[in-house]
């Protein structure tokens, strides 16, 4: 089938849309567009990006702005199937099912909870707005023809709207971070380097994994904090370069994937310390799997959920993510039994490889796009015929080699 995901706020490489649905879709056959904001035109992996300009403004005019951009491109393309990852775009789907298209609603996260911490929406309006976005979220879901969510609380809810809803967990990409063995080919592993991957918040722990830092080396314990990624807000960072913990911090910034492969090789732990807010204690941390993915052994806030993947799995340490003390405890059992963290490192690969990987996961959303497809038209085969595409009255021409392609 021809099919066009669509965001209006995430990056044309985005980890879910682009690298795992998208390309996993264009690998089982379908002709697959992705309408994303601020990127050119090109075809990658078999995956034809259409970019559009997000602009400028207010954070309201730019959502509404955006959306127009999407829905224009959607119209262009005239696929059969739209998979759209905003909850924003939930007008421009119901617009498409008006047009008898099939639409699919990929809900990543909680909405209506998320709301309620949003620090840019004023404090008492923030309980209106969420009770608005789930009315909203249930009207919609009832008319699309499908609901792919990503852990089984948010499917639980869009059940109720929508029969066909389906679980599509972001677990990784089992042949990425995993090596065909332990540790092939990677530089020896650091024994007191903790690392995080991800934004870098204060809900996300950034204050307490910093003052546990400044604890472990406080006690005479030589411990060193990775960073990898961005401070949101910026000035968050320059708050936190004043505390007492920073020299011992190693901030990398934002880093591709290649790069974060290499930087999970060399850590001897992950962390995952998001503060106890709702919406987080049921939710299925990427970056978890990830450390479990790469054979690291993970220091995790201690939500009952967590305990099941890191207790239940044996490949990490679960504790108080309000409590540096805590942690920095947690950090030195690590660097003081190197045996058992190594041990906890390879429960948690081997866990990935049996449970928690895109592979798995794929074969669900495939089967989704395999039970939408009309009748006579199930069997998923390719044609390569379309490798030049127009859009309306464009004329597209693929330069360059087929995995990196310039339109």
């Amino acid at each position: 089938m021809k099919i066009c995901h669509l965001t209006s706020v995430h990056p044309a490489d985005d980890i879910r849309i682009f690298v795992k649905e998208c390309r996993s879709l264009a690998n089982a056959g379908h002709d697959v567009y992705l309408v994303a904001p601020n990127t050119e035109n090109k075809i990658i992996d078999g995956v034809k990006v259409v970019g559009i300009t997000s602009a400028s403004g207010s954070r309201y005019k730019r959502m509404v702005d955006a959306a127009k951009s999407v829905y224009r491109a959607a119209i262009e393309i005239d696929a059969e199937v739209y998979h759209f990852h905003d909850p924003e775009l939930m007008v421009i789907g119901l617009l498409l099912k008006r047009k008898g298209k099939k639409v699919i609603y990929d809900v990543h996260e909680d909405v209506p909870e998320q709301v309620l911490s949003k620090q840019w929406i004023p404090k008492p309006l923030r309980k209106n707005i969420s009770v608005s976005v789930r009315r909203m979220e249930k009207f919609a879901a009832a008319k699309f023809d499908a609901v792919v969510t990503a852990t089984p609380t948010i499917t639980r809810r869009f059940k109720t709207y929508n029969a066909n809803t389906v679980t599509v967990h972001n677990f990784p990409i089992l042949q990425e971070l995993i090596e065909n063995s332990p540790r092939a080919g990677l530089k020896p592993r650091k024994d007191n380097s903790f690392l995080y991957i991800g934004g870098i918040t204060e809900l996300r722990g950034i204050k307490e994994m910093l003052l546990a830092i400044e604890f472990l080396n406080g006690r005479g314990d030589e411990g060193e904090l990775v960073l990898a990624g961005k401070f949101a807000p910026p000035a968050l960072e320059q708050e936190m370069k004043q505390k007492e913990g920073w020299p011992h911090v190693d901030h990398k910034g934002w880093l591709g994937r290649s790069e974060v492969k290499e930087v999970l090789s060399q850590s001897t732990a992950g962390l995952v310390l998001i503060r106890p807010e709702p919406r987080y204690m049921v939710s299925y941390p990427i970056k978890l799997f990830e450390y479990m993915a790469a054979g690291i052994p993970s220091i995790a806030s201690n939500f009952p959920l967590w305990e099941d993947f890191v207790i239940g799995n044996q490949c990490g340490l679960c504790v108080d993510p309000l409590d540096p003390e805590a942690i920095a405890d947690a950090m030195k059992w690590l660097m003081e039994n190197p045996e058992e963290a190594r041990q906890m490192g390879e429960n948690g690969r081997k866990a990935v490889i049996e449970k928690y990987n895109w592979e798995k996961e794929s074969q669900e959303l495939i089967a989704l796009y395999k039970r939408l497809a009309p009748a006579g038209d199930r069997s998923l085969i390719w044609s390569e015929s379309d490798e030049g595409m127009d859009i309306k009255s464009r004329s597209i021409k693929t330069i360059g080699n087929r995995n990196n392609q310039t339109l």
